[in-house]
């Protein structure tokens, strides 16, 4: 799950995106909003090779409204900050090579900035693209490596998108898979299975039941959605989601992440809207 947002860079054709997400208060007394926003800006390099530099924030408030056998305060508020670098080299008229460097910062930031707040994500990728044909498609093969997974080798990375229809489309891969139906030209339905989640250093360790200190939090979650595009032109759009998350696991992990506490394993009700530009 520490994948999805390395992975979600490497598919994004986004040039802008603005996003709020609300998770409303479960059993557990905890309820969630995130603040997305994110930027990538193309420079040509040549006839069809690209460097693109971008970046992309995420802050998370939390409600704890239950009690809690520690205090939460550190936890109110998390961030990430990714700075982006990519490159995108067309080999021929068929396939591209895209190579995305990605360091993070990942923290409540409440003593400012240390060293177990960098991460680093990294992904190489081959993408193959028939957008002028009947039924158009996209193909993206490639391998991802992140580092707050704790594996040392990089994970494969695919998806596929394809137009099999003047008013459906589907796309299957990881951390998205969606179905979606064309009403018009400006309207668009979908349904859609993702993966969310985040993991994050916590500075001034949380001393937890048993003498744990739990040092990083993350989040790992299912979810299946209905939603609604409008598109304003054929690159600009809002949106939005109804969804629910099918598994979610929600912890305070120790020094060698591991499990140390159940912030909130049950599913939820999942809300999400947006804005955004993208280049295809």
């Amino acid at each position: 799950m520490f994948l999805i947002q390395t992975v979600s860079l490497s598919q994004t054709t986004d040039l802008l995106r603005m996003e709020y997400t609300h998770i409303p208060e479960n059993d557990f007394g905890i309820s969630t909003s995130r603040y997305r926003a994110l930027f990538n800006i193309p420079i040509k390099m040549g006839k069809e090779n690209y460097l693109v530099a971008g970046s992309e924030y995420n802050t998370y408030r939390f409600e704890f409204n239950n009690p809690l056998p520690f205090p939460s305060g550190s936890l109110e508020e998390i961030h990430i900050i990714d700075v982006n670098l990519g490159y995108i080299l067309k080999w021929n008229p068929s396939w591209r090579f895209v190579g995305i460097a990605t360091p993070r910062l990942a923290s409540n930031f409440v003593e400012g900035i240390e060293n177990n707040d960098f991460l680093f994500n990294f992904s190489a990728l081959v993408w193959k693209e028939k957008p002028d044909i009947d039924k158009p498609f996209r193909l993206i093969l490639g391998l991802t490596f992140n580092s707050a997974t704790g594996l040392p080798f990089p994970l494969p990375l695919i998806n596929y998108q394809k137009r099999f229809h003047p008013n459906w489309s589907y796309s299957l891969g990881i951390p998205r898979m969606d179905l979606k139906y064309y009403i018009r030209k400006k309207h668009v339905l979908q349904t859609a299975l993702f993966l969310d989640g985040y993991f994050v250093n916590i500075q001034n360790d949380i001393l937890l039941p048993g003498n744990i200190l739990g040092t990083t939090v993350s989040l790992s979650a299912l979810v299946s959605a209905i939603g609604y595009q409008y598109k304003i032109s054929k690159y600009i759009s809002f949106y939005s989601l109804l969804g629910y998350s099918l598994t979610q696991e929600g912890l305070l992990r120790d020094g060698g992440r591991n499990r140390a506490y159940t912030l909130n394993d049950e599913g939820n009700i999942y809300l999400r809207t947006g804005f955004k530009i993208s280049i295809f």
